[in-house]
């Protein structure tokens, strides 16, 4: 397994659209491994999309379970997903791997229903809300060349410079 790069905005890649996945084989499970361990590696990461890291397939992975008192389905591969059905709208406040300087406050649908294959191909479905609808959508967002500031209400109220925390010395 390898930490692959994510690609940073506004590196042009970003805006590409993904290709479907046609082939299930082992070549797909390494680089599910791989985007993996790369998720994994940032802190405080729940979701990576194959586009961040120049693999423009349809393909994401999200894991909400570390977020406590939500409903979550844990650990899920997520390949040519869609969502098929939205309901309700809630504006919250998101970051991204590959906008790593800044957050921003994002209008997300609050319920949505998902169908998608898993590493193995087979076709799953999945009801969502809350923290996890909205980590889904952002993360589908990037198979369609999009970033979280594409859907920002205003650039000038909605976007925030990150805070970088200083560690205090000891003496």
């Amino acid at each position: 397994m390898a930490i692959l790069e994510i690609l940073k905005y506004p590196d042009p890649r970003l805006k590409t659209i993904s290709e479907p996945v046609t082939a299930f084989d082992e070549t797909l499970q390494t680089f599910i491994a791989d985007l993996d361990e790369t998720m994994n590696a940032s802190p405080g990461g729940v979701g990576i999309a194959a586009p961040q890291v120049g693999q423009f397939q349809r393909i994401v992975i999200v894991d909400v379970s570390s977020k406590k008192k939500i409903k979550h389905h844990g650990y899920m591969v997520l390949i040519n997903p869609e969502i098929t059905e939205w309901d309700g709208f809630e504006i919250a406040r998101e970051g991204c791997m590959s906008v790593p300087d800044y957050t921003g406050n994002v209008i997300r649908a609050t319920q949505i229903h998902l169908v998608a294959q898993n590493a193995e191909g087979e076709t799953i479905e999945y009801d969502m809300e809350g923290y996890e609808a909205r980590a889904v959508q952002h993360e589908l967002d990037h198979l369609d060349g999009l970033l979280f500031i594409d859907r920002l209400v205003s650039r000038r109220r909605d976007l925030f410079q990150r805070k970088v925390y200083k560690k205090k010395d000891k003496k």
